[in-house]
């Protein structure tokens, strides 16, 4: 039996409404990108949501709508894709890796205070597998230091904090999304970001198509002009109304994904709950994981994950941290010893397979795989 790491859930649904994107006419930014984000924000409960190509688009013009600046500092956790770190470099600003709890692999809140300095700027939690970050102590020291805070959401779409879907969290500057082909809503490439404040919103929006006062795609309409302007030094980040046409389709199907997953999770919980060697997950109780990911720990990671793709099952590993990256440990010097539980938390994870269209057979028998591996690693 082959069983890959990830699988996107598209349907003649997701097809035929692509199709007929094409057949409008409307290749890039359109109609379906604007209703696109009116129905992502009213899922979410966002004021405003402004749909780009990818969610390190979206990171990008959050900061830059924050008003990063050269020689500002961002505190990122260190377990986290290259790309939240990435898009602080893009300022010739300082990410400031923080390490992580080893229980939920987020961001240590208690170890971010120490990292605070008069140049720090910004705060990025990223929910790491689906599952919010201890938002309301984040919060408390944005607020002690006068910091804003940006979510990085790409694995958190539909997560819910204290009841509140992420996205719409009221205290939070901006959230940004990832629609990357392996994510929980996939339009192949692209990403969103959700904000309550308008200047944030208008800043986004602006920035996201080199800066042109209005929407581009409006020119075009009957009710059009020829004439804009360009107000701000911007980029090409705007999506496509293939892509969005796509993710209307997806958008509507968000709770019914998100339960097949949650059921694969429960599975794989009854399944290794008693085997001493598989750490699973920790989700605390005031909060739902979106289960982009499931991750548990397990001795030799390696070996078990070459035995179990002799054995067709595709796995993966998240994170490399930031620190161990080779550009970034000599850009900024960051020491291995200061990030001894991203460390271990590396060197001991492995993402199962968790995609809404396995069937009994394919989740039984990555169950029954992993146990028999790991019995005689």
């Amino acid at each position: 039996m082959q069983i890959p790491f990830h699988k996107t859930h598209t349907t003649n649904e997701e097809i035929e409404a692509v199709v007929e994107a094409i057949k409008s006419g409307w290749l890039t930014i359109g109609p379906k990108s604007i209703e696109f984000e009116q129905r992502f924000g009213e899922y979410i409960g966002a004021k405003y949501a402004i749909s780009v190509n990818s969610a390190t688009a979206a990171l990008h013009l959050a900061l830059k709508a924050i008003g990063l600046k050269e020689g500002d500092e961002v505190i990122v956790p260190t377990n986290t894709f290259v790309a939240t770190a990435e898009v602080v470099t893009y300022f010739n600003a300082k990410p400031v890796l923080c390490d992580i709890q080893e229980d939920t692999h987020n961001i240590d809140v208690s170890k971010i205070e120490s990292l605070i300095t008069s140049k720090t700027k910004v705060i990025i939690p990223v929910h790491f597998a689906g599952q919010p970050c201890d938002m309301d102590e984040i919060y408390d020291i944005a607020q002690k230091y006068n910091l804003k805070v940006i979510e990085d959401a790409a694995h958190a779409l539909p997560s819910t904090y204290k009841g509140v879907k992420i996205g719409a969290l009221p205290k939070t500057d901006i959230t940004c999304f990832s629609f990357y082909a392996t994510k929980t809503l996939s339009t192949g490439e692209g990403g969103m970001a959700t904000t309550a404040n308008e200047d944030f919103a208008k800043t986004i929006r602006i920035n996201r198509l080199h800066g042109i006062s209005r929407d581009a795609w409006d020119r075009y309409t009957s009710k059009g002009s020829w004439y804009y302007e360009v107000v701000d030094n911007g980029n090409k980040y705007n999506t496509t109304d293939m892509n969005a046409a796509l993710g209307l389709v997806q958008l509507k199907k968000q709770d019914m994904l998100r339960q097949k997953r949650a059921s694969i999770a429960k599975k794989y919980f009854q399944a290794f709950k008693d085997n001493p060697n598989i750490v699973l997950p920790v989700i605390k109780e005031d909060r739902e994981s979106s289960w982009h990911l499931f991750v548990v720990k397990v001795p030799k990671r390696d070996k078990v994950i070459e035995k179990l793709k002799k054995r067709g099952i595709g796995c993966s590993v998240h994170f490399i941290p930031v620190h161990k990256h080779p550009y970034y440990k000599k850009s900024f010097e960051y020491k291995d010893n200061d990030y001894p539980v991203a460390n271990k938390v590396y060197e001991q994870s492995l993402s199962l397979p968790i995609y809404p269209d396995m069937n009994e057979s394919e989740i039984e028998y990555v169950i029954t795989n992993l146990l028999e591996v790991i019995k005689n690693v």
